[in-house]
């Protein structure tokens, strides 16, 4: 053997610790976390249990849910945003609240550039249903209402500073009327004040509320989203109506930890956008009243850049603290 090639096995020996987990980074070498900063049973509970048995098949790795609930969703991110930026601890919940988190929180134990999004998953519309006892038949009715009897709307809203909670605010502002907002731990609890008429009207992610819609339990007199619900076809949109946050409701995203390397984020995504179109789950996205969005991570993070500015400059102007 020449000198040479003595000096190139040697260099190459040499190199071979290093680049082996260069290498290994680029796929995944362990079990998978998807964070669900909710309590099990919610949206984003039940999506990721749908996704995780696909996502194994396609990562090659288990993938598991972890529920982390408390503080507005705030555990569950700092526990991904701290995580190792690998790819291997996904968060996946509404990231409306990413958006509206900072201008609540000003002491968040974590900053949002601390987390890189991968993938949306589902846009869920919210649904405008009213309580059975509330004489109205229909929006006109309900906005007629609204200013012939000031602040005695009361409107369940599933946390304050939530995406329900605001876009009702946005509604008050756009009437011209006050509205007595009641907050509620969650969708569920605000849908069942309104369905016992102890709350006037709620705004509600369909996957939850529209079984309350379509059962009679509650009135549904509009639809955020940019068409009509196919599900409620005689509703009319908030586009339809001229009111503000047409594109309110439930928007579910997936992002990891900062850092992570963009071909795991590519990965993640591709991955997650081909088990989404599988027809099995699919159909089941659609018997939630949801439908796909899989945009990319650049599109990803403008929208919650845009988002994340106009719910600010909302909390500030009508000084809402999370309490």
């Amino acid at each position: 053997m020449n000198r040479r090639s003595i000096l190139s096995l040697a260099l190459g020996a040499a190199a071979a610790p290093l680049a082996a987990p260069a290498l290994r980074a680029q796929g995944f070498e362990r079990t998978i976390r998807f964070i669900i900063p909710n309590a099990p049973g919610g949206t984003s509970d039940i999506l990721a249990r749908l996704m995780a048995p696909e996502l194994t098949r396609s990562l090659g790795q288990n993938v598991v849910v972890e529920n982390r609930p408390g503080a507005g969703g705030n555990i569950g991110a700092d526990a991904v945003a701290k995580s190792p930026a690998d790819g291997h601890a996904i968060l996946l919940m509404d990231v409306t609240t990413l958006a509206t988190n900072p201008a609540l929180f000003p002491r968040l134990s974590y900053k949002p550039s601390d987390l890189a999004p991968v993938s949306m998953v589902i846009y869920a519309p919210y649904i405008l249903g009213v309580a059975n006892n509330l004489p109205v038949r229909d929006a006109a009715g309900l906005v007629a209402h609204a200013k012939a009897h000031p602040n005695t709307l009361n409107v369940a809203n599933s946390g304050t500073g939530t995406a329900s909670h605001l876009t009702a605010v946005m509604l008050a502002d756009a009437w011209g009327t006050p509205m007595t907002h009641v907050p509620y731990r969650g969708g569920a609890p605000a849908l069942l004040a309104v369905s016992t008429g102890e709350a006037s009207m709620t705004l509600a992610g369909a996957t939850q509320s529209l079984p309350f819609a379509t059962n009679g339990q509650m009135r549904a007199v509009a639809v955020t989203g940019p068409s009509r619900f196919a599900s409620l076809p005689q509703v009319p949109t908030f586009r339809e109506l001229g009111w503000p946050g047409v594109d309110a409701g439930t928007w579910q995203g997936a992002l990891v930890s900062a850092g992570t390397p963009p071909v795991l984020i590519d990965r993640l995504h591709v991955a997650m956008r081909e088990v989404l179109a599988q027809p099995q789950l699919a159909a089941r996205i659609t018997e939630l009243g949801a439908t796909q969005r899989t945009d990319g991570p650049e599109a990803f993070a403008n929208w919650l850049a845009e988002q994340t500015e106009a719910y600010t400059r909302l909390i500030r102007d009508h000084d809402i603290r999370a309490e």
